[in-house]
């Protein structure tokens, strides 16, 4: 039986993991992992963030694409802190997205859970079922799969 972490990865740590940095880093923590299985990311979502000036100016609304991308890094933080050392000099590419569906609108001032779920995994070749959540409803759902490759 595989066991689930307690102690949640900060920013600070997710930055050590992936390249991404402001505006395109959309995960503030891993809140629950079990390694080489699953992974739950946290998203605060605000206000200060650049899409919402243009997506849309009277109704802020969080773009799907971002929220598949904060899916896609979810699982790719669930890769790097799977493998440990092995990921070292490493990047998780984004490969594919199948069954994209969104639910429901994700707002300013929505906490959104990032729930990813490893499908399979072959050698370099990594695929999750996907879910962004707000209180426990769900927003959106995909399955992305994501390659690890050298830098």
């Amino acid at each position: 039986m595989t066991e689930s972490t307690i102690e949640p990865i900060n920013i600070l740590r997710i930055m050590e993991m992936i390249p991404h940095r402001y505006p395109m880093l959309l995960v503030d923590r891993i809140v629950d992992y079990v390694a080489g299985e699953s992974a739950v990311g946290l998203k605060n979502v605000t206000m200060n963030e650049p899409h919402f000036i243009g997506h849309f100016p009277r109704k802020p609304i969080m773009p799907g694409v971002l929220i598949v991308e904060a899916m896609a890094q979810t699982s790719g933080l669930l890769v790097v802190q799977t493998l440990g050392k092995e990921a070292e000099g490493k990047l998780v590419y984004f490969m594919s997205i199948e069954d994209a569906k969104f639910r429901r609108p994700v707002v300013p001032g929505d906490t959104m859970m990032i729930h990813v779920q490893k499908v399979q995994n072959r050698r370099t070749i990594w695929k999750f079922k996907c879910e962004a959540k707000v209180n426990d409803c769900v927003c959106a759902e995909a399955t992305v799969t994501a390659m690890l490759a050298d830098e």
